[in-house]
C-alpha cells in the first residue's frame, strides 16, 4: 500500500473510534468488565508495578481495578474517544487518563513499569501496528502485556460492517519482532467466564 493510502487507511480507523462509532461501542460494552478483577489481582501481585498506563483504555474498565492496588496518581489512561474518557474522568478520578493516538503516546521514556492493551491492536491496520507496538515498549520500563484475539496467519474479520477493522493476529510473534530486546515472560487465555472475550494474552519483559 502507498505511504498516503496508508495514512488515509490509518486516520480512517481513528476517525472511527474518536465519532460515533466509537461512541456507540462505549454504549454497548458497559458493565462489559465487572468480572476481570481476579486476573488484574493476580497480575499486579506478580510483577508489582508503581506505574500503570493502559492504550485504550476507554472507560476504565480494567483500570477500575488496577487503580486501587497503586499508590495514588499511578493509574494512566489514553483513548481517542472523548465520550470514553469524559466517563473514565467522572467515575475514576484517581485515574490520570488523556486523549490522544497510540501511534503517538504523550508520555517520556521508560516512564511506565507496564503498559497494555486489551482488544485494541485487533484494531490497528498493519499500517499503524507497528509504530503502536514500538510506542508501547518505547513508554514501558519493564513490561509490556497484550491481550488480543489470536490467530496463525493474519485473518481480517468482519466487524459491524465496516470493512479492514478488526484482525486476529499472532500478537506475541509480531511483538517480539517488532521490538528488539523483549522477551516473553509469560502468556495464556481469557474466556468469557473470566470476564474476558476469549482473547490469548502475552506479558513482554524487557531486557
Amino acid at each position: 500500500m502507498e505511504s498516503n493510502e496508508s495514512d488515509r487507511e490509518v486516520k480512517r480507523l481513528e476517525d472511527l473510534w474518536s465519532g460515533s462509532f466509537g461512541d456507540e461501542y462505549v454504549d454497548r460494552n458497559a458493565g462489559a468488565y465487572d468480572l476481570r478483577g481476579p486476573f488484574w489481582q493476580d497480575l499486579v501481585t506478580r510483577i508489582k508495578p508503581t506505574r500503570v498506563l493502559e492504550v485504550g483504555c476507554n472507560t476504565g474498565g480494567n483500570l477500575q481495578w488496577i487503580s486501587p492496588l497503586l499508590e495514588p496518581a499511578a493509574t494512566y489512561g489514553v483513548d481517542i474517544n472523548r465520550k470514553a474518557l469524559t466517563i473514565l474522568h467522572e467515575t475514576q478520578p484517581d485515574v490520570s487518563a488523556l486523549i490522544g493516538s497510540a501511534r503517538d503516546l504523550p508520555f517520556r521514556d521508560d516512564w511506565f513499569d507496564l503498559v497494555f492493551t486489551m482488544g485494541v491492536l485487533i484494531h490497528q491496520p498493519d499500517d499503524s501496528l507497528q509504530d503502536v507496538l514500538r510506542e508501547m515498549a518505547r513508554c514501558s520500563s519493564t513490561h509490556i502485556l497484550c491481550g488480543e484475539y489470536f490467530s496463525e496467519e493474519v485473518t481480517e474479520v468482519a466487524y459491524r460492517g465496516v470493512p479492514g477493522a478488526l484482525f486476529k493476529r499472532d500478537y506475541g510473534h509480531i511483538f517480539l519482532e517488532a521490538v528488539p530486546g523483549l522477551a516473553l515472560f509469560d502468556s495464556g487465555h481469557l474466556t468469557a467466564e473470566e470476564g474476558f472475550d476469549d482473547i490469548t494474552w502475552w506479558l513482554f519483559k524487557k531486557s
